[in-house]
């Protein structure tokens, strides 16, 4: 296929379609009209650029065998297939190693970098590691927030990949649940009666947990939280912002992706 090809001709249908329900009786304003239409007003040129290779880190065998990560994180972060077969550790990007090491060290960080290098991992991965140390059902742990719900749906297929692939009846070793608004009623009453260890949300359903009585147990249940997680940290500023961070939205520790420490 030759893409420059292909642009031109989705260009042209798409010329031929804006032109189609274009009448302008007036000369000078259609000749001016055409002018831009041809001069791609409407279309900008094609974008080309390099895709990032991204330096790599130690390996995921070599973080188990310093005692930086548990030891089952060698089977939960691995390459699997739809049946939870495979067992082949996934490679990690330096930045998501020193982000490991950084919550390790219990520091709150800010991980800035490229589209599709694995920015979740670099919380995911130390989040799962500690609750494997600590065990799981000890209340919520890790707090993740979005700022659209579209991310915490694809966040939670990606835990679904790597806890529940691979482990009797999909039951993982780590619990994590979305609660964004779009779950039923059902759901709802289940999450407040076991919280996971792992709680998705959005910036809105974490200000409506802080205020509504009937919620009070998932905010008790947070009592022992370690990680507090803001996905999309560039979006939170403003009057979202302030939402986010109860009005604090300039307080150091709470201005980061990751924040790891006691309440």
């Amino acid at each position: 296929m030759d893409v420059f090809e292909l642009s031109k001709q989705v260009v042209s249908d798409y010329g031929s379609y804006i032109s189609s329900f274009l009448t302008i009786r007036d000369d000078r304003i259609r000749a001016y009209v055409d002018h831009q239409l041809a001069d791609g007003f409407l279309w900008p040129q094609p974008l080309i650029q390099l895709n990032p290779a991204f330096e790599p880190g130690e390996p995921l065998r070599k973080l188990v065998d310093d005692g930086v990560l548990h030891p089952e994180c060698l089977k939960i972060f691995a390459v699997k297939d739809g049946s939870g077969r495979g067992g082949t550790p996934i490679r990690l990007h330096r930045h998501q190693v020193e982000g490991i090491h950084a919550a390790r060290a219990g520091e709150s960080y800010v991980l800035t970098t490229g589209t599709g290098s694995g920015k979740s991992l670099s919380y995911i991965v130390p989040i799962v590691d500690h609750v494997l140390r600590r065990g799981s059902g000890k209340g919520i742990q890790a707090l993740v927030v979005y700022p659209m719900n579209a991310l915490a749906n694809s966040q939670q297929g990606e835990l679904e990949k790597f806890l529940c692939r691979g482990y009797a009846d999909g039951r993982p070793p780590v619990t994590f649940r979305r609660y964004t608004g779009q779950e039923s009623d059902e759901e709802r009453r289940e999450i407040l009666a076991n919280p996971p260890d792992i709680l998705l949300t959005n910036y809105v359903m974490l200000e409506l947990l802080l205020t509504r009585p009937d919620e009070g147990k998932l905010v008790r249940a947070a009592r022992g939280l370690r990680f507090l997680v803001l996905d999309e940290l560039h979006t939170y500023r403003g009057r979202q912002g302030a939402a986010t961070t109860g009005g604090r939205a300039g307080v150091p520790w709470r201005a980061s992706r990751m924040h790891r420490g006691r309440r």
